[in-house]
């Protein structure tokens, strides 16, 4: 292999490894704001239950505990509704799934590059030109897509350091394949 192309091989990898972590977060972001929007739901549900509860307590009763309550819970369901209003996160987690999708398009295709130059059947130009199309096909997705939160990216670095939520080793890939493409029969 040619300096050159090893020098290109170089920056497609840490590309590569930069996209990889980058189309997880996306992933775990989603999820973040998933799990935070149906909390939120939840606790709407259980305040309004609550402050229904209260004011019938109110109306059948008497009795200054239940007034406070009633008011306590019907002005804290009051604020949730407010902040729900201005951060719809469910759009939000729809984003990061379809920033992740077109981070997972240019993944595999500098996964093919990096394949393509091991096999080196192309001059370094063709790579070149195949690397800066990635590259704009990249940056363009990045344009589009939302802000990831500090949260998901600690659970995705853990998913990918620790519970190697991207690699397989050959008996796992085996098991999806027929017996024709296996590694071990």
């Amino acid at each position: 292999m040619s300096e050159q192309i090893a020098l290109l091989e170089s920056q497609i990898r840490e590309i590569y490894g930069r996209v990889v972590y980058t189309h997880k977060t996306h992933e775990k972001c989603a999820d973040v704001l998933k799990e935070r929007n149906d909390c939120l739901k939840i606790t709407e549900v259980i305040l309004s239950a609550l402050t229904t509860t209260s004011i019938l307590v109110l109306i059948f009763g008497d009795g200054i505990v239940f007034q406070f309550l009633a008011a306590l819970f019907s002005t804290t369901l009051l604020c949730l509704t407010l902040y729900s209003k201005d951060y719809n996160l469910l759009a939000l987690a729809e984003k990061h799934k379809q920033a992740a999708l077109d981070i997972l398009e240019v993944r595999e295709k500098l996964l093919s590059l990096l394949v393509d130059i091991r096999i080196g059947n192309k001059n370094v130009n063709d790579y070149q030109l195949e690397r800066n199309k990635l590259n704009e096909q990249l940056v363009n997705t990045y344009r589009g897509a939302p802000k990831t939160i500090n949260k998901a990216y600690k659970i995705a670095s853990k998913a990918l350091q620790k519970n190697e939520e991207f690699t397989f080793s050959d008996e796992e890939i085996d098991k999806f394949l027929p017996e024709s493409l296996r590694k071990s029969n």
